[in-house]
């Protein structure tokens, strides 16, 4: 890594807060949402994923061993892969974010760090996500010097957790017409466990 910058690829939306975070301290930063192969990362230093809808390949991953983080809106290992927000009212589960290593695994890796986030049923779908983004944002903010240099300690993920897809969601959008402005605390009504 550089004395002054890091050189991060950035896994992600444009309009990712991180993303803007990152550019704004300075960092070098290459961002791409298509699937990303090795000749593309040379010379970068740091992997950072956040909203990227894509496992990443092996080889990729073998070019930032510890130095590769995904930022995943729940509280792992509840709600591995889509729509975590989503599940964690379905099923009842704890509700967070979660800085984790990425492995060849959906969200499997060693977490980095890690916080709870209380929300009440006041709030939408579409406010309980962006309520656990904002989190999210202030979680990789106080994280990334220890993810920057290193010195970060990371836990293995506890128990089974749980894990969904795009498909299962969408097999039961059909009941919720005001999509993500359905308030949380019909969310588990609408969904036969």
């Amino acid at each position: 890594m550089s004395a002054g910058r890091a050189r991060v690829l950035f896994l992600g939306p444009a309009e990712s807060p991180v993303l803007a975070w990152l550019t704004a301290q300075g960092e070098d930063v290459v961002q791409m949402t298509d699937r990303v192969s090795e000749p593309e990362i040379d010379g970068l230093d740091l992997l950072v994923s956040h909203g990227y809808r894509h496992l990443i390949r092996t080889d990729v991953l073998d070019h930032f061993p510890r130095r590769a983080v995904n930022l995943h809106i729940s509280y792992l290992p509840f709600n591995r892969g889509a729509d975590p927000n989503f599940w964690s009212w379905v099923d009842d589960t704890p509700r967070g974010v979660t800085i984790h290593l990425v492995d060849s695994g959906l969200d499997t890796g060693a977490i980095v760090a890690q916080e709870e986030v209380q929300l009440g049923d006041d709030h939408t779908l579409r406010t309980s996500y962006l309520a656990l983004q904002e989190t999210m944002l202030d979680l990789f903010v106080r994280s990334w010097p220890l993810i920057r240099d290193d010195t970060f300690t990371e836990w293995e993920q506890e128990g089974a957790g749980t894990s969904h897809r795009a498909a299962e969601r969408e097999s039961v959008w059909d009941r919720f017409p005001d999509g993500w402005d359905t308030p949380v605390s019909e969310v588990a009504l609408r969904v036969d466990r």
